[in-house]
């Protein structure tokens, strides 16, 4: 596979919701980026995620908004007002304790259904400022890199004990 084949299905696994950098830097590594060049591109490409979802989920709710208001789709208000209030009211303590260090640590933890895609949404339903959740959501996604990649390179120095060098 070419470098920029590489690169880019990196890119494109960074940017996907289910694998993020889960899958990004594995498959960058696996195909020959020295880990470093893996978690500095991967990093990059997955913290682009968070102001790109917050723009597009303000700018998509707005239009829903425009919509339910002028051509009657009131149920988008309804449901939408219905699903916000049960989140903040289920969440609105851990918020309050932990902040914007709970959206942080909320996003680096590399397992399924955390993220930066998740984070994001998560404290655009919550009302969290966009000034402080982008940073948090940012620091995240440094964080869970930096385990995904730690996870990678033990992994491959871990079956070094079983192949032969010659």
């Amino acid at each position: 596979m070419g470098a920029f084949t590489v690169l880019f299905w990196t890119a494109f696994l960074s940017f996907l919701p289910i694998s993020e950098l889960r899958g990004a830097i594995p498959f960058a590594v696996a195909n020959g980026v020295p880990w470093y060049w893996a978690y500095i591109f991967a990093v990059f490409m997955n913290a682009l995620v968070a102001p790109l979802c917050w723009i597009f989920l303000s700018t998509v709710h707005k239009l829903f908004l425009r919509l339910a208001e002028k051509r009657g789709f009131r149920w988008y208000r309804v449901l939408f007002d219905r699903f916000v209030d049960r989140a903040r009211e289920k969440l609105k303590t851990g918020v309050e304790k932990w902040g914007w260090l709970g959206v942080t640590a909320f996003v680096a933890i590399p397992l399924p259904v955390t993220g930066a895609w998740t984070g994001t949404l998560g404290a655009w339903v919550l009302g969290l400022s966009k000034r402080r959740t982008l940073p948090a959501v940012i620091l995240g996604v440094f964080i869970s890199g930096a385990i995904v990649t730690l996870a990678v390179v033990l992994g491959i120095k871990a079956f070094d004990v079983f192949i032969k060098r010659i």
